[in-house]
């Protein structure tokens, strides 16, 4: 069965809302081979709604020589959302109907994993119905004070399990987790 991963860069102070673009002065070598590490891994995307706007804007126009821009282009990309009717970026599906069933179909077709870069409020819904099978997080040595935090509005405690971790030069830790099925 596929695996559902997902990959966030987080501040100490837990945001991760990606449109305050915190983490580009952080990003470096080291961080992009384990990012394309991951991508190879990938054969589909899972994207939220406010994601999936952001990088159908971003990656279409940029050519294959840019890291990432071949696989979200030309991968599957899978979108949840409530209010979105059309896709314009080529291989993008709406998920419609329950998310849980949705998905529980995507993970039994064969397959590599299934990629969700960024889409923190997705992360959290598939982490609460107990759907997401990996979450690697790069922490940020900075606090933001404000913004959107991934483990708010988490209605009971959630067990996770380190299953790997690294610090990069620039200070960075990278930590992944397998939630714990209850």
């Amino acid at each position: 069965m596929r695996k559902v991963v997902a990959g966030l860069y987080m501040s100490l102070d837990g945001v991760v809302d990606g449109t305050q673009k915190f983490q580009s002065p952080y990003f470096n070598d080291e961080m992009m081979q384990d990012i394309n590490a991951g991508v190879s891994q990938a054969d589909a995307v899972l994207l939220g709604t406010r994601t999936y706007q952001q990088f159908s804007e971003i990656w279409p126009p940029q050519g294959d020589e840019t890291p990432m821009a071949h696989f979200l282009n030309t991968a599957p990309k899978y979108v949840v959302s409530n209010t979105l009717t059309t896709l314009g970026w080529h291989n993008s599906m709406l998920l419609s109907g329950e998310l849980t069933q949705e998905l529980m179909k995507l993970k039994q077709q064969p397959g590599k994993n299934i990629l969700i870069p960024g889409s923190p409020r997705l992360v959290r819904s598939l982490l609460q119905r107990g759907m997401l099978d990996q979450l690697s997080l790069s922490i940020l040595p900075i606090v933001l004070g404000s913004g959107l935090r991934l483990f708010d509005e988490m209605p009971e405690q959630l067990g996770l399990k380190l299953v790997d971790s690294k610090t990069y030069s620039n200070g960075v830790m990278n930590v992944t987790y397998q939630p714990v099925k209850k």
